[in-house]
């Protein structure tokens, strides 16, 4: 079982980089030690009627000054509490958790769609291979200039306004791009649309599950989603995505 820890954790940084966008670095013990890439952490609100954490995925890690990177969108009272802090506020954190992206030294598609864009990045930089990574929005764009330091960028946006009008498909079939394995993170549909795309092609793929999650550890099974293998913890064609996820092969799961 990969090593978690509660911490009180200090605001080293927060921005705004995108409309309603909010990047956060905290300063960490022993969290930013433990981090991979696809991970998550459970970040409790100061609000005392807001008894559950907010799971958000870790965007960067940086081992040498024990900080991690959260970047997240307001969708709602725990979030928007989140973007109302500054540099020197505390928060207290659980994680790493749940499994992350296993590193493979083969051609790769880097696939992020919306908010699903930010656990790309540190896999980005971690991964030792030709990377084209792809990346779709809906209209206003954000991390795209990390993301282009750390290997060839294709966009896609609904509208149009920047790079291919469409979505993280027509950005891979009108550039011609070709892998051999493909990590995604995203909403659903786009998941989907990832993971027959891979089928066809016959290409290792692995997707980060984006769910509501309570505990973050396992033990409620509110985050379930159908699994093609019975569960040993529940006895039912189910994985828990806080736990063994959220990093899946895609084979291994519907939704």
């Amino acid at each position: 079982m990969a090593e978690k820890f509660r911490e009180q954790t200090v605001i080293i940084r927060q921005e705004e980089i995108s409309y309603g966008i909010y990047s956060m670095w905290l300063k960490t013990d022993k969290i930013a030690e433990k981090a991979k890439p696809g991970q998550f952490l459970s970040i409790y609100c100061h609000e005392g009627s807001r008894l559950l954490p907010r799971p958000i995925s870790i965007c960067e890690i940086d081992q040498e000054d024990r900080a991690v990177r959260i970047v997240y969108r307001v969708a709602g009272k725990g979030t928007e509490e989140l973007s109302g802090m500054r540099t020197g506020g505390s928060l207290e954190v659980v994680g790493p958790l749940g499994n992350g992206f296993p590193l493979k030294g083969k051609k790769a598609f880097l696939i992020g769609g919306g908010i699903g864009i930010p656990p790309i990045l540190q896999l980005a930089k971690e991964l030792q291979c030709e990377k084209q990574i792809i990346l779709g929005y809906r209209d206003s764009l954000f991390l795209h200039k990390e993301f282009k330091k750390q290997g060839n960028v294709y966009v896609a946006t609904e509208d149009g306004s920047y790079g291919i009008e469409g979505n993280v498909m027509d950005a891979i079939r009108e550039n011609g791009l070709d892998a051999e394995i493909i990590y995604a993170c995203g909403p659903t549909p786009m998941l989907r649309a990832v993971k027959a795309y891979a089928k066809e092609k016959d290409i290792e793929c692995w997707v980060s599950l984006e769910e509501r999650m309570a505990c973050g550890i396992g033990a409620c099974l509110a985050c379930v989603c159908k699994s093609k293998e019975r569960d040993s913890h529940t006895n039912v064609n189910n994985k828990r995505i806080c736990k063994e996820g959220p990093v899946f092969r895609a084979e291994e799961v519907a939704f």
